[in-house]
């Protein structure tokens, strides 16, 4: 298994650039805590806190596509320190505004600027894999690495940014998240050699490859479900935890459903699948709606950490064969912008899963709010099995307008 990696890293760049990449996004796994801890700290307010964290999040899913076609158009080595830098000084206008008491219409500004442009770093490492291996097979295990690299992310940066916060200062997680995304946003930007060359706009706007919308839209929506699920079950088993009076150990149940994530990744790497992208991420999607359903029927925190380090099998995956799938029916010149349309429906359906699971726990209780995750699951099996009945075949040959193939070369 572990040789199977090798290869893959020891590529020319690889190593370098994907280690560039998970240094670069720690940041997106800090700055919405981040936000809230220093909010809610300085001004008491959960309240204001919570729509500060909406603003950066709004803002994030709406410009995220935005950036991902600019960096197709101008490349990376131009657009990312851009978005490196300007993010660093809309957190640090943040961080100023909040510390000397000002008024809340800039805080939220500064955090939607925050959102906005926060780099496409996840995109724009992957992008690179699909320049540096033209096999699919390797493909898939550089897929599988950096899916694991992003359940580190998301078990180191949540720590970290509380720790700093708590035990430190207040300022010090995001300021650590400013440290993150600008050195790794940089020395990423900095490796011309592996980035993908810049596609400008052709003047005759009628041969630029269209998106192929028809898988794609489907593809997004089950990219919201996923979102929808983890926002929710977050939400859920913090309250969850609380309840039984062990608050404080929300972050560790959280932390068994990261590592189960974590594990598979690394075995999907590993393993030569016969199954299409479209097939393994519409079963994928079966097998997390599947495991979040015993969450509402637990009631002690054994079975509630066994049922997340399972669950949390599920995750990796999904997520590799939707990104698989992406790198399969996007056109070549609008990959960043296509990865970043479907990371983009992830972060829109975190806010509204963590918003619905917090009504269900005020209203009826939080064993009653793990139902919201079962029900994105359900409406994410709808979507990937769309999705999986448009999608052309792995063999089928891309169409010059960037559509999808015709529906002979689809899988049954």
């Amino acid at each position: 298994m572990l040789e199977t990696y090798r290869r893959v890293l020891s590529l020319p760049g690889a190593l370098a650039f994907s280690l560039s990449g998970l240094l670069g996004r720690l940041p997106i796994s800090m700055i919405s805590l981040g936000i809230v801890l220093l909010v809610s700290e300085r001004t008491g307010s959960y309240s204001l806190a919570g729509s500060v964290s909406a603003a950066y999040i709004v803002a994030n899913a709406t410009v995220a596509v935005l950036q991902g076609r600019l960096t197709d158009r101008f490349g990376q080595t131009r657009v990312l320190p851009i978005g490196a830098l300007g993010n660093s000084l809309a957190l640090g206008l943040l961080m100023w505004s909040v510390e000397t008491d000002q008024a809340p219409l800039i805080t939220h500004a500064a955090a939607f600027a925050a959102g906005a442009t926060i780099p496409v770093v996840g995109a724009a490492v992957r992008a690179r894999w699909v320049l540096l291996v033209p096999e699919k097979r390797t493909l898939q295990t550089a897929f599988a690495y950096e899916a694991v690299m992003d359940e580190v992310v998301f078990m180191v940066g949540p720590t970290l940014v509380t720790v700093l916060a708590t035990a430190v200062h207040p300022l010090a997680g995001l300021g650590a998240a400013i440290g993150a995304g600008i050195v790794g946003t940089l020395l990423l930007a900095a490796q011309r050699g592996t980035a993908p060359p810049p596609q400008p706009r052709d003047r005759d706007r009628s041969a630029r490859p269209r998106m192929p919308w028809r898988v794609l839209v489907p593809m997004v929506a089950g990219s919201a479900a996923m979102g929808a699920i983890f926002g929710s079950v977050e939400v859920a088993t913090v309250a969850f935890t609380g309840e039984l009076g062990r608050k404080e150990l929300s972050g560790a149940l959280l932390a068994t459903w990261a590592l189960g994530s974590l594990l598979s990744g690394i075995a999907t790497g590993a393993i030569h699948w016969k199954a299409t992208t479209a097939v393994r991420f519409r079963w994928g999607m079966v097998a997390l709606a599947v495991s979040v359903l015993p969450l509402p029927f637990l009631g002690s925190l054994g079975a509630m950490a066994g049922v997340l380090f399972v669950a949390g099998f599920a995750i990796s995956p999904t997520l590799i064969a939707l990104m698989g799938l992406t790198e399969q029916v996007v056109p070549p010149s609008r990959l960043t912008e296509g990865m970043s349309i479907v990371h983009t429906g992830m972060a829109a359906g975190i806010a509204p899963g963590a918003a619905a699971a917090g009504q269900v726990i005020d209203r009826v209780g939080p064993g009653a709010s793990y139902w919201v995750p079962v029900a994105a699951g359900v409406l994410g099996v709808a979507a990937a099995f769309i999705a999986a009945a448009t999608a052309p075949g792995p063999e089928a040959p891309p169409s010059p307008t960037g559509s999808p193939a015709s529906p002979a070369s689809r899988p049954s």
